[in-house]
């Protein structure tokens, strides 16, 4: 072991004793090209810009040699540090703490950005909401042909006739969710991977794909086509009239008859709904509720497909107008914070991470994150940006709902500031970064005050702290730190 009293380490062809010293390169001679000139020059010791001391290769060599735990090198007391007398160091204790990756984004408080209604299939407009209008799940929108166009919350609009016992979509799923929302039993739903036998949809003109389908279904309109009338089963609800419909014109009067529907079979999906007859029961007592013909089934145009409930910003039809056109604009009828944000920020966030914004008045307002984009676009191609002017970085946009609305009834729209807490780290050691030392070897140590280096592993970076461990570095060490 080095002799206490010498005035330095000697870097370069040291070792470790047992007591975890580090060693010179031998008692009686100094590393190659040492010229023997005394203590006092050679004490002076290699330092870094703004006053810290470098570790040696030997340092470093004798950490990477005590893999199995922290190595503790130990300075001479007489050996200078970071600082000398007439400049002492500057020291802060080790702190047990709670850290947590946060970050903050601007964003803008609004009802979000704009979407245009558009009606489907034919008919008249008869009514209109008025703008500022809020309207909520299963409630009418507007009226065509005086029947009521209801609303239903989704993200996956009605884009073809739930007509028929055994349909399997989206679409499906979409509808029983409002209905059990609304407080409609719905009955059980098969489960993902069953399979549900279906029968194909009715040839043109053999009548109502409606009519008979599962024993329940509506006589109405069934048997439309030529000879239904006559057909057995035709309008009474106990078979599908497109297995009979026509089949009595005599052979070689007209084209032959369409042959019986054959049944096919569908697995279900996840996300995927049945059309059972429970559901299709749970839609006429929806439909006798408002009036309108019980019929268990639903039509593009029966219904508009919104994310919530929704505010009417502004009216482009007038009555009278054909339905298949643009007719209204509306936003989230609540308040929301539009943030944009890199990519690699989004990709910390979370749906419903807990978010603090921070309003024009310095208040703040707790809320969550409700949705993260999948779309990322070019800054300002979605609207709602936050007014940086970073060109055409692409960014995604997240949305933050208010746990609080109230807090915002006075503001329509306004920019604020969305802080993102991340990954929590609870009761962790941490010191300031700037009492890091990086070995030349690679890891980390710090100095505690009497000049001694503990290397230390390193956890989460938070707010200028650095979570750390090592061999006796517990709450309260001194350590020393840059000024």
């Amino acid at each position: 072991m080095a002799d206490s009293k010498s005035p330095r380490h000697r870097a370069g062809g040291g070792g470790v004793s047992p007591g975890g010293d580090l060693l010179g390169a031998g008692d009686g001679g100094g590393p190659p090209g040492d010229d023997g000139r005394g203590d006092e020059e050679s004490a002076a010791p290699s330092r870094r810009p703004g006053g810290r001391a470098l570790v040696s290769l030997g340092v470093a060599a004798a950490v990477a040699a005590a893999a199995v735990g922290a190595v503790v090198m130990h300075h001479d007391s007489r050996s200078p540090g970071r600082g000398t007398a007439s400049t002492p160091v500057q020291t802060v204790a080790v702190v047990r703490t709670d850290l947590s990756s946060s970050q903050s984004l601007s964003g803008t408080l609004g009802f979000g950005k704009p979407v245009t209604v558009k009606g489907a299939g034919t008919g008249t407009v008869t009514q209109l909401p008025a703008q500022g209008e809020n309207v909520s799940r299963g409630r009418p929108l507007l009226r065509v042909d005086d029947h009521p166009v209801m609303l239903f919350y989704g993200s996956t609009p009605l884009f073809r006739p739930l007509d028929r016992r055994g349909l399997v979509g989206r679409d499906v799923a979409m509808v029983a969710a409002n209905l059990k929302a609304l407080g409609y039993d719905i009955g059980a739903q098969p489960s993902v991977g069953s399979t549900i036998r279906q029968a194909d949809a009715p040839a043109a003109g053999s009548g109502s794909a409606t009519s008979g389908t599962d024993g329940s279904g509506p006589g109405h309109g069934s048997g439309s086509g030529s000879g239904a009338s006559s057909a057995p089963g035709a309008g009474s609800g106990s078979g599908p009239a497109s297995a009979t419909a026509g089949t009595t014109a005599p052979p070689g009067d007209g084209p032959p008859a369409a042959p019986p529907a054959s049944p096919t079979t569908v697995v279900v999906r996840r996300g995927d709904g049945v059309l059972t007859s429970s559901l299709m029961a749970a839609l006429k007592r929806f439909q006798r509720t408002f009036g309108l013909p019980a019929t268990g089934t639903l039509s593009p145009g029966d219904v508009v497909v919104l994310p919530g409930r929704v505010r009417v910003s502004g009216v482009q039809a007038a009555l009278g107008d054909p339905a298949a056109e643009p007719l209204m604009s509306v936003t989230l009828a609540d308040k929301t914070v539009t943030v944009p944000a890199d990519p690699d920020a989004v990709s910390s966030i979370k749906e419903n991470d807990r978010v603090v914004v921070t309003l024009p008045d310095s208040s703040t307002t707790p809320g969550h994150v409700a949705t993260v984009s999948a779309t990322v676009q070019e800054q300002g191609s979605a609207g709602g940006g936050s007014g940086d002017d970073s060109g055409n970085a692409p960014q995604q946009n997240v949305s933050v709902a208010l746990d609080r609305p109230a807090d915002v009834r006075n503001l329509d729209s306004a920019p604020v500031q969305v802080e993102f807490t991340g990954k929590v780290e609870k009761g962790v050691l941490a010191v300031p970064v700037g009492a890091l030392l990086a070995l030349s070897g690679g890891g980390y140590a710090v100095q505690l005050r009497s000049g001694t280096l503990v290397a230390v592993r390193l956890g989460m970076f938070a707010k200028g702290l650095v979570e750390i461990t090592g061999t006796g570095i517990t709450a309260g060490t001194r350590v020393v730190t840059a000024a």
